[in-house]
């Protein structure tokens, strides 16, 4: 690995290279904000990828998948394909695993890696992905963005850092029963849901900057975990209020014996 290339992002750590080359990440979600991820942690030199995505280029991505050109919709070029050929435009001899499908089908490779950054677009998703993160002793990187009202848009966003041993997205209130139920039931009424390129980018580029420094500890903060509210209409990243006056110390909601594969026993 090229010592100039890396040179500008020296203050990283004098083996953060070697750091980050080590460290496996998953992307299950190749759309709008995971094209973004997989473009930045590209750059920053990730070299070990576990990504999924089942879908092909649409007219209603070229908005805001990074990567994607007018040509892959005439074409039906997978995301799997867009995201593989941008990293290994900047990173030749990475390791790909890429997956064209759900997490779900081929769950044994997710397990692998040390950060998973989702872009999943469910509440269901995101509780099954942090499940999975939990039980096989992974870091969990949540992002999502929203606009809602028609007559005054509001994009709001959120970036939540979940660890093993530490505070769940349930713990910080971002996930509940009620969610959940809620989504479950409206499914398949609530029609294309609105998406632009900028807020994908500012929320990829939170949860990047939290996996770099998962990896190399370059802030020394050490973080257990975040949850980060995006206001699109500011223009600000901010600490969740939630998270802010929370007064739990420990997640009661995942045991630290709770992990590998579950084991059926009859009764």
């Amino acid at each position: 690995m090229s010592k100039e290339r890396f040179s500008r992002q020296s203050f990283l750590g004098s083996d953060s290279g070697q750091r980050i080359a080590r460290c496996t990440i998953g992307v299950p979600g190749l759309g709008g904000g995971g094209s973004h991820v997989i473009q930045q942690v590209a750059h920053v030199g990730f070299q070990d990828y576990v990504i999924y995505d089942g879908d092909i280029v649409e007219e209603s991505n070229l908005n805001r998948l990074v990567g994607a050109k007018s040509i892959d919709v005439p074409a039906q070029t997978p995301k799997l394909h867009i995201a593989k050929m941008m990293i290994l435009g900047l990173q030749p001899q990475a390791r790909i695993r890429g997956f064209a499908g759900r997490w779900q089908d081929n769950p044994e490779p997710l397990r692998e890696c040390q950060i998973v950054i989702g872009g999943v677009d469910s509440y269901q998703g995101r509780h099954e992905l942090e499940v999975a993160c939990r039980r096989y002793m992974m870091h969990y990187i949540d992002i999502g963005m929203d606009v809602h009202g028609q007559d005054s848009p509001v994009i709001g966003g959120q970036v939540i850092l979940s660890s093993p041993g530490n505070l769940c997205m349930r713990c910080m209130g971002f996930l509940t029963d009620q969610k959940i139920a809620e989504e479950a039931a409206r499914y398949g009424k609530a029609g294309p849901r609105p998406q632009v390129v900028w807020p994908n980018g500012v929320l990829a580029s939170t949860a990047v900057g939290l996996a770099v420094d998962l990896v190399t500890n370059w802030t020394r903060r050490a973080l257990p975990h975040a949850y980060l509210v995006y206001d699109g209409n500011q223009g600000t990243v901010k600490e969740s209020v939630t998270l802010r006056n929370l007064k739990i110390a420990a997640c009661p909601h995942y045991s630290g014996i709770d992990v590998g594969d579950p084991i059926l026993m009859e009764l």
